[in-house]
């Protein structure tokens, strides 16, 4: 009963309705050819329009189109071409043709019309059944420009209808949620962006200015560029934005703005009238020497070349498509004639335009008429120029794309199809989202080898000719490719250089520069300079220590403990291993000094051999003055055990021989004072004492005071003994080569026995200082030991405050002057009474009242 009041109602609906009427939104397709299959196409085949200010109250009146746009009319004829080379091929769409409806528009309302005749079929009167009609188009190709083509591809998507773009590059159109059925043969801004980042970073400009068109593809476009340049390290000193159609002063903002810059590199996201405009601003203002990087919707326009700046954009980069060659072509476009499309007015005022004449005398008696004989053959035009196919061959991309998708639906095999189940669609009756999920899905190789394939996002892979402006001739330009960029490849290979020589900005033939500060050298870190971008720096050198090896480095490092920075402060070099070494002028004079003590000594001791019978050596106790003169010479050659650079041997051999040598001689030196002691003793009455210190005696005193050293030694150099060691804290640039005392303890106690020793010689020797005897030792015998004692007493606290080398310098020299005041206090004055005064070495002055001799 429900479904019966529906349909009653329908017919009431119907019957009551008038005929379904849109007003005003026909429009006429340019060029058109049925085919079992249509393809929709729009291009601007004008390059400027004329046109009433809307009032909202009436139909506005259709805009009057100005100027041929030659470039867009190829794009539409390369389509032609595209599906005429299609239907002729018996492999591709096999009992399937193709046809295809395009239209010229000049102006956004036209664009909106041609979009929507294509997505429902309608004319200007619809059939009162129904008002869309099942002849909609399977796929649209067009706009050239981004803005208008994210106008219409949202109109289109929501019928399901697939948009190809061969021009249209804003990163916005990506998005799959706003356009769900766009798809492009070219790629998107986002890597042109991307790319141009990484062109200023590939020669070294890190301070650049950016301009931009006011609209999606010039805010977008510039939008990633900045983003991916300061990720790149490159700083945007400025960022301006102007339309050719806004106010003046946008236009002037912009040219002050570039007047009082100090970046030289502009990057330019503006199509090629934007460009015009402003290079003609500059240029007439004498604001010369920029480096231009252009996006590919001016770089290779070539308009450019008739503009009045056009001299200011030579040397100019950036990247376009890749060029390709399309067989067939040339002649297809040579072969035009109005004959072919007798409907279109647009073909009629393209070949008038070219001939330079008129095909209704009435319309224009300005011209003379055309004859009809007029060809293409032999005119040679941007229309007929087919050597830098780019954008053009996105369109001839584009058809093939549809059609492959379209061939492979209609060669569909039940099971293997998309639908529920694996079925297939019925030909008849496709519906262009099956389309859209073929041409998701096309994988192909042209005949020219480039293969075509979309992501998820209707991008196709992004790869660029780096192209370069050059003048030719005096005001002829022309495009160079200088390198290729190939986002696909790992980022260290993107950029494949083809080893022409690029042209700079101005015509310069050196790379500019373009930094807000100079690079930092190897050996300085860069500090930011407060309140400026990052790009703006100081160079500041690197502290002692530390490096820096890389231009424009940040931090400084370390260099390891065992190495140095130069004086450049770019790079670590090893330490300088300080040690007192015999070839340097202190280790050579402590050596000469310690030979000349050991000469010394042994002149000593020949002189007391030779005399040992005369009665001054006979007695001062002969075999003790031998012995102290051996272990004098041991003393002094002990000193050269410190020098040269330390071992493990030579560690353990140093410490351990001074210290018993030492002992030995002081020793020698006690037993002497005993005996002087004695000897004074035994000239009492009544006393034997000497017999219980006689030779033997003597040299048991000695021996034991010795072991009792040799015993410290051994247990320091069995518990913990001496070790060669890399001294990396006294000094921050040099290793002190030293050795370590191992066990401070045995250290000290070999110093303190040996300090006590020569304390209580000392003690004696004072203490035996005025006894009655013409030749008293013991007089020499003190004095010797207040020298010992007061060179090692001030030993101490040199050794410990002495650095480096120094300590072993300053234990030498204690080493050498105690020595030297044994040898000088005790044996030169009986050395100058047996050589200089024989007539006092007699036993009668010896034991005489005649005048001391002492030190």
């Amino acid at each position: 009963m429900a479904l019966l009041k529906l349909v009653l109602l329908a017919l009431l609906i119907r019957k009551v309705m008038p005929v379904c009427r849109l007003q005003g939104m026909a429009q006429l397709p340019e060029l058109s050819k049925d085919g079992d299959f249509i393809l929709g196409g729009i291009f601007t085949f004008h390059t400027g329009y004329r046109g009433s200010v809307p009032t909202f109250q009436s139909l506005p009146d259709p805009p009057t189109c100005l100027n041929i746009n030659v470039r867009e009319f190829k794009f539409a004829q390369t389509m032609i071409f595209a599906i005429e080379e299609i239907n002729q091929n018996a492999a591709m769409l096999p009992n399937y043709t193709l046809g295809y409806k395009i239209y010229n528009s000049c102006g956004m309302t036209n664009i909106m019309k041609a979009a929507i005749d294509l997505a429902s079929g309608q004319r200007e009167i619809i059939d009162e059944r129904n008002c869309t009609k099942p002849d909609t188009a399977q796929a649209v190709l067009g706009h050239s420009g981004s803005a208008p083509t994210v106008g219409f591809a949202r109109i289109i998507g929501r019928f399901h209808i697939p948009v190809l773009s061969h021009f249209a590059t804003c990163a916005c159109l990506s998005n799959r949620e706003e356009f769900p059925t766009f798809f492009r043969t070219i790629p998107s801004d986002l890597h042109q962006s991307r790319a141009l980042a990484k062109l200023v970073k590939l020669f070294g400009w890190t301070w650049v200015g950016a301009i931009s068109n006011k609209n999606d593809y010039g805010n977008n476009g510039i939008a990633t560029f900045i983003q991916a340049a300061q990720e790149e390290g490159v700083c945007i000193e400025y960022y301006q934005a102007f339309e050719q159609t806004g106010p003046p002063r946008e236009l002037t903002k912009v040219v002050e703005t570039v007047r009082h810059s100090t970046s030289k590199v502009i990057v330019a996201f503006m199509s090629h009238r934007e460009v015009n405009v402003l290079a003609t601003e500059l240029y007439k203002q004498n604001i010369t020497g920029l480096q231009w990087v252009g996006s590919d919707a001016w770089i290779t326009d070539h308009s450019l070349t008739d503009s009045e700046g056009h001299s200011i954009l030579e040397g100019s980069l950036g990247f376009a498509v890749s060029r390709a060659k399309i067989p067939g072509l040339e002649e297809h476009l040579r072969g035009l004639h109005p004959s072919q499309f007798p409907d279109s007015q647009f073909v009629r005022d393209f070949w008038e335009h070219v001939f330079d004449c008129s095909l209704n005398d009435s319309t224009n008696a300005q011209k003379k008429p055309c004859s009809g004989s007029e060809s293409l053959q032999n005119v040679q035009s941007y229309f007929t120029d087919v050597s830098e196919l780019r954008f053009t061959n996105n369109v001839y991309k584009s058809v093939y794309s549809v059609a492959h998708a379209l061939h492979n639906l209609v060669t569909c095999e039940e099971r293997n199809g998309p639908l529920y189940s694996g079925s297939c669609t019925d030909p008849k009756h496709i519906q262009p989202w099956q389309v859209l999920h073929y041409l998701q899905n096309i994988n192909f190789t042209t005949n020219q080898g480039e293969r075509v394939t979309f992501d998820q996002n209707g991008d196709p892979p992004a790869r660029y000719e780096l192209i370069n402006i050059q003048r030719v001739t005096s005001g002829t330009m022309h495009v160079a490719t200088v390198g290729v960029f190939d986002a696909t490849l790992p980022c260290e290979r993107q950029f494949i250089m083809n080893g022409m020589k690029i042209v700079w900005g101005g015509g310069s033939h050196t790379v500019p520069v373009s930094v807000c500060s100079e690079k930092c050298p190897p050996g300085r870190r860069k500090v930011l300079q407060k309140g400026k971008p990052v790009c703006c720096y100081d160079c500041i050198p690197c502290p002692a220590g530390e490096i820096s090896n890389l231009t424009d480095s940040i931090h400084c490092m370390k260099c390891p403990p065992e190495y140095w920075s130069n004086n450049q402060r770019d790079a670590c070099i090893p330490k300088v291993i300080e040690f007192l070494a015999y070839d340097e002028i202190l280790g050579t004079l402590l050596a000469l000094f310690s030979l000349l003590g050991v000469f010394l000594t042994m002149i000593t001791t020949q002189v007391f051999y030779c005399h040992k019978e005369t009665p001054l050596v006979r007695a001062n106790n002969s075999e003790l003055s031998f012995l102290l003169l051996f272990s004098l010479t041991l003393c002094f050659l002990c000193s050269l055990t410190f020098i040269g650079r330390p071992s493990e041997w030579s560690c353990m051999l140093r410490h351990t021989a001074f210290g018993i040598t030492f002992v030995l001689c002081i020793s020698c030196v006690l037993g002497k004072t005993i005996v002087v002691l004695m000897a004074f003793r035994a000239t009492l009455p009544g006393s034997n004492v000497m017999k219980w210190f006689g030779p033997t005696q003597q040299r048991l005193s000695v021996l034991a005071f010795t072991l009792i050293q040799v015993v410290i030694c051994i247990l320091w150099l069995t518990i913990n003994p001496p070790f060669p060691f890399e001294n990396l804290l006294l000094y921050k640039d040099r290793i002190i080569l030293e050795c370590a005392l191992g066990s401070a303890v045995g250290f000290w106690a070999v110093l303190g026995y040996i300090g006590l020793l020569a304390l209580l010689c000392f003690l004696l020797a004072f203490l035996a200082r005025k006894l009655p005897d013409n030749f008293n030792e013991a007089k020499l015998i003190t004095f010797s030991m207040l020298i010992f004692c007061a060179v090692w007493i001030t030993f101490i606290p040199a050794y410990v405050s002495s650095p480096g080398k120094f300590t072993v310098a300053v234990e030498i020299f204690a080493i050498l002057a105690s020595s030297y005041g044994l040898l000088f206090c005790i044996f030169i004055p009986k050395c100058y009474v047996i050589l200089m005064r024989p007539e006092q070495n007699t036993k009668k002055h010896i034991i005489g009242k005649t005048k001391d001799i002492h030190c």
